[in-house]
């Protein structure tokens, strides 16, 4: 078992010799991943994000505006997939299915996303594996593009925005930045952690 101090020099090397270019990529990736491809629902995006905003904070060559447009594009992006991949595909490949119980299923659904179709996409984003499959369920539902459209700007903005930001403004409170390896140390085995976990959670439900 590592000890800290060991936990704290690994972590401490992986950001020094990690170029922000590639933080930022790398980033964008994972969160475009998470969102926007149904098989990564597993990922955890929300202690990512904490993580990345905490990160850029204990590093001067890496931008905190950078890392916010990459994360929000990256967030928006990915609900825009998943909305056109439940629209364009998954909604033509359920009207080929005459079963009563599907048909009950898409109507059920055409009319919440017609009533809370809005707050619901926002809210999702703060709702680990829920986050990755309500924008298809929408594009399957039909729901209305431009309302689709302006909630996806919106919970991008809140979700990826404002939990980086936490992270970083976490990192100017005294107490956290006299620790700032550990911590950072911690989200990243946190973050390999859970994403095993929600895999063979995920592999064992199927």
């Amino acid at each position: 078992m590592f000890q800290l101090a060991t936990i704290s020099e690994w972590t401490e090397g992986i950001l020094i010799e990690t170029t922000p270019l590639l933080i930022y990529s790398i980033l964008f990736l994972f969160v475009f991943i998470e969102t926007g491809v149904l098989v990564a629902f597993f990922l955890p995006g929300d202690s990512v994000l904490f993580a990345a905003g905490f990160i850029a904070a204990t590093r001067s060559d890496t931008s905190i505006t950078t890392l916010l447009i990459a994360i929000f594009v990256a967030a928006f992006l990915g609900d825009q997939l998943g909305f056109v991949l439940g629209r364009h595909y998954g909604r033509p490949y359920l009207d080929k299915r005459d079963a009563p119980r599907i048909r009950k299923m898409i109507a059920h659904a055409e009319k919440f996303y017609e009533k809370y179709g809005y707050s619901a996409i926002i809210l999702a984003r703060f709702y680990p594996w829920i986050r990755t499959f309500v924008p298809p369920i929408a594009g399957i539902s039909k729901m209305n593009y431009y309302k689709f459209l302006s909630a996806n700007l919106i919970g991008a903005l809140l979700w990826g925005v404002g939990i980086t930001l936490l992270g970083y403004y976490a990192a100017s409170i005294p107490v956290l930045e006299e620790s700032s390896h550990l911590i950072a140390a911690f989200f990243i085995i946190l973050t390999i952690a859970l994403t095993l976990r929600n895999y063979l959670r995920a592999k064992r439900a199927i």
